[in-house]
């Protein structure tokens, strides 16, 4: 018998993870739950003083965001938030930034991707 992959978006951690336990329960082989969130990588230690040069990106001034890279400091500068030309955009992602990962077999993935979305998830 085959199996089938589903990644599901959940607005907590909470609900992602009762719905793994719940896969795990119907015979799923893999399950797993991750955040993801605006500013990937660790943070990175170090005084930002713009008066000597010594900034690490545009987001580490605007935004009060570590930048772990340089290449996460340009993502990030991109941002319309980095700008001063938005409206906002307070705080981390406001919406379905906890994913499950989960391997299925085919028997039961249509019954899977029901109890996902009936538990909030979006697939």
């Amino acid at each position: 018998m085959g199996t089938k992959n589903i990644l599901a978006y959940f607005h907590a951690p909470e609900e992602a993870q009762a719905m793994a336990d719940r896969l795990k329960g119907m015979g799923a082989e893999e399950v797993s739950v991750d955040t993801f969130s605006l500013t990937p990588g660790e943070a990175v230690d170090g005084t930002v003083n713009p008066l000597t040069g010594e900034v690490t990106s545009l987001a580490g001034l605007t935004l009060d965001t570590p930048v772990s890279s340089r290449s996460t400091g340009i993502l990030l500068a991109a941002h319309p938030s980095a700008s001063g030309m938005s409206d906002g955009g307070e705080g981390e992602p406001s919406g379905r930034n906890i994913v499950l990962t989960a391997i299925v077999p085919d028997g039961i993935h249509q019954q899977a991707l029901k109890q996902i979305e009936e538990a909030g998830g979006l697939v």
